[in-house]
């Protein structure tokens, strides 16, 4: 079987290819292992530059210090540019580790039409921790069985719990019902616009106390 990705003195050792296949960028062609006679290339900047020899393509990349680097291989003839392919890989998995980190700050509160209301709170709650750390929410509202038949009982739920969270985060739509479950998704206001409304008490009490217990010890002194 062919080697598809070619090098100089008889080809790589059996697991070469094995400690690439995690690479998405492995498998992109450049240089002389592009190996149709012809190509069309674009400039670093963008232009179109028409089509030349391979070969003398690779040369004018690596006259000015970049790489020729196959950007449409379906294309006849395939689509090549001159760029600097370590940046172009350094950028891209930049943007991949930021979708990664950000799909992971994705919280998910789930609420019922009918939610008690203790439960609803503690919801909110725990859905204000979560803006209060940059997270994204997702609020979700499930419908059971003949629950479907007023689903406008969901959605004020839905809006209550919104305005309730109006101080730490903002919904990205409106509450939209897909299947049986309405959604909306809560981006975290920027962290100096941020206002706790179900947190604030539990902080303020433990000072409240301490600055208590400081007057009493005071006065125990005086005495």
């Amino acid at each position: 079987m062919a080697n598809s990705f070619p090098s100089a003195g008889g080809g790589r050792p059996g697991n070469y290819n094995r400690r690439n296949n995690n690479n998405p960028f492995a498998a992109i062609r450049r240089n002389h292992r592009i190996r149709v006679p012809e190509v069309r290339v674009i400039s670093p900047e963008g232009k179109q530059l028409g089509i030349m020899s391979t070969q003398s393509a690779i040369s004018l990349a690596l006259e000015v210090g970049l790489e020729l680097v196959e950007v449409a291989p379906n294309a006849r003839p395939p689509v090549c540019r001159i760029m600097d392919f370590g940046k172009y890989v350094y950028e891209e998995s930049k943007k991949t580790s930021h979708a990664k980190a950000t799909a992971s700050k994705i919280k998910e509160i789930e609420f019922t039409p009918r939610i008690e209301e203790n439960d609803f709170m503690t919801k909110l709650r725990r859905a204000e921790e979560f803006l209060s750390h940059g997270a994204k929410v997702k609020l979700r509202l499930k419908f059971r069985g003949r629950e479907m038949a007023h689903t406008e009982i969901g959605f004020d739920v839905m809006k209550r719990a919104i305005a309730e969270l109006a101080g730490m985060g903002h919904a990205d739509a409106d509450p939209k019902l897909i299947g049986r479950n309405i959604n909306v998704m809560l981006t975290a206001l920027p962290a100096n616009k941020r206002k706790p409304k179900f947190h604030v008490e539990e902080h303020r009490q433990p000072d409240a106390k301490s600055h208590h217990d400081e007057a009493d010890e005071d006065q125990e002194s005086d005495d």
